[in-house]
Parts: structure tokens; C-alpha cells; sequence
């Protein structure tokens, strides 16, 4: 959430986080309205956590016991970010090595609501690639001109069958070769993951506990607690 400054080189401007990542505000606007009450006991990192978990359950998700504690990081890494946090062309190898490398399962990830770039996605839409459903890239592309640079921010939903409702209908698009990410289809390709992905499809209960669990989890990765960090008082800067 920090900005860049002298000292920073924000995580916003990774590449996976430019243009892509966004409701910054909201965030900011939560931790004015904490402030103005209690100041400095509430870090911008808890109210990450805690309106992550009130998403979910706006948009018809699970609910979970936020863990709180965390105080905030005083730096940032553009480059850990870029290493760090998927592409839309993650291979499943990579994907698992790299949520593995966190502590997570392969049962950590999914996508159910939010919306992906043109840029993002255009390459899979336009390779006529036997691992996408013709129809679905036909529709894709009304939104998405094949021309590099020509309409790079224009959004799709990630799910087109409920875009803004949290359900398990993300997997049965997979299964029907309508991932919108190459990192999507991935997940059912013949691969360790279409077993996970078939269960998920099935079992909409299931898919909600165990995200609920892969949220404690995440937000369990090497948190800074005690005397660790700062309480920033603005989101965007360090004290």
C-alpha cells in the first residue's frame, strides 16, 4: 500500500500489480475513520485482513475469524512483488512452486469474482489453442482487439457466468475450457490439479471452507507482529 518515495519503490508498480490492483481508497478511507477514533492501535495491514473477509461475505462468500496483530511494514519491494506474485501465463510447475514456496497448498488458489485486462488475457484469446472453447474466445475478443496496445485495459470478468457473486461456477468453466487466464486453464489440463478443480465444481461447500482456511492461511505468511513494523498512520506513507 505504500507509495513510492526517496526511500520506497512501491509494490503497487510490480508488474503483476500496475494497472491491475485497485480499492487502495477504500482502504485509506477505513483507516482515516479508525484513526479519527483510536490512532495509532489499528495497522493498515489488520484492515487489509479484515475487509478481505467482509468481501467475501458481501458477495455471498464465507466468513472466518480474522487473526489480528499485524503492524506494518516500514519498506517495500517492487522486485520481490515481480518474483514473487503470479503472471497470467504461470505455468501449474510454477504456480505450485511458487505457493509452495509461501507455505500453501495447491488447494490454496482460485479466482470467483474480479475482472482481468485485455493485456492479460489477449494472448490466450487469439493462439487458437485446443486448451480454450471457441466460443467463449470469440466472445472474449469483442472486448479485447488482437492489436498489441489496442484496448490493453478493458476488463472481463474472471467468472462469466456470475462475475460478482462468490460460488464454485469459476471451476466449471475451467472444466468447459473457459478459463480466462492461461494461469486459470492451467488448473484443469491434465494435470496433479483437475481433481481438485472436478471437487471444487461439485462440491460448492467444500470450495468455501477450504477458501476460508487458504485466506487464515495467506494471511499467516510471515506477518509482522510486536515490536516489529509501525502502526502507520496513513496507508500510502511510513510515519
Amino acid at each position: 500500500m505504500l507509495d513510492n518515495s526517496p526511500s520506497i519503490d512501491s509494490e503497487k508498480f510490480s508488474f503483476s500489480n500496475n494497472n491491475s490492483i485497485r480499492g487502495f481508497e477504500v482502504i485509506d478511507d477505513a483507516k482515516a475513520q479508525v484513526e479519527s477514533i483510536c490512532p495509532g492501535v489499528v495497522s493498515c495491514a489488520d484492515i487489509a485482513a479484515v475487509a478481505a473477509r467482509d468481501a467475501s461475505v458481501a458477495v455471498g462468500g464465507p466468513s472466518w475469524t480474522v487473526r489480528l496483530g499485524r503492524r506494518d511494514s516500514t519498506t517495500a519491494s517492487r522486485s520481490l512483488a515481480d518474483s514473487d506474485i503470479p503472471r497470467a501465463t504461470t505455468s501449474l510447475v510454477n504456480l505450485i512452486g511458487m505457493f509452495g514456496g509461501k507455505g500453501l497448498s495447491e488447494n490454496t488458489g482460485s479466482h470467483t469474482i474480479g475482472q482481468a485486462r485485455c493485456v492479460t488475457f489477449r494472448g490466450r484469446i487469439y493462439d487458437n489453442s485446443s486448451d480454450i472453447d471457441a466460443g467463449f474466445a470469440s466472445t472474449r475478443r469483442r472486448n479485447c482487439p488482437s492489436a498489441s496496445g489496442n484496448g490493453n485495459n478493458n476488463l472481463a470478468p474472471l467468472d462469466l457466468v456470475t462475475p460478482n457473486s462468490f460460488d464454485n461456477n469459476y471451476f466449471r468453466n475451467l472444466i468447459q475450457r473457459r478459463g480466462l487466464l492461461q494461469s486459470d486453464q492451467v488448473l484443469f489440463s491434465g494435470q496433479s490439479t483437475d481433481s481438485i478443480v472436478t471437487e471444487y465444481s461439485r462440491n460448492p461447500s467444500l470450495f468455501s471452507s477450504d477458501f476460508a482456511a487458504a485466506m487464515l492461511r495467506m494471511g499467516d505468511i510471515e506477518p509482522l507482529t510486536g515490536s516489529q513494523g509501525e502502526i502507520r498512520r496513513v496507508c500510502s506513507v511510513v510515519n
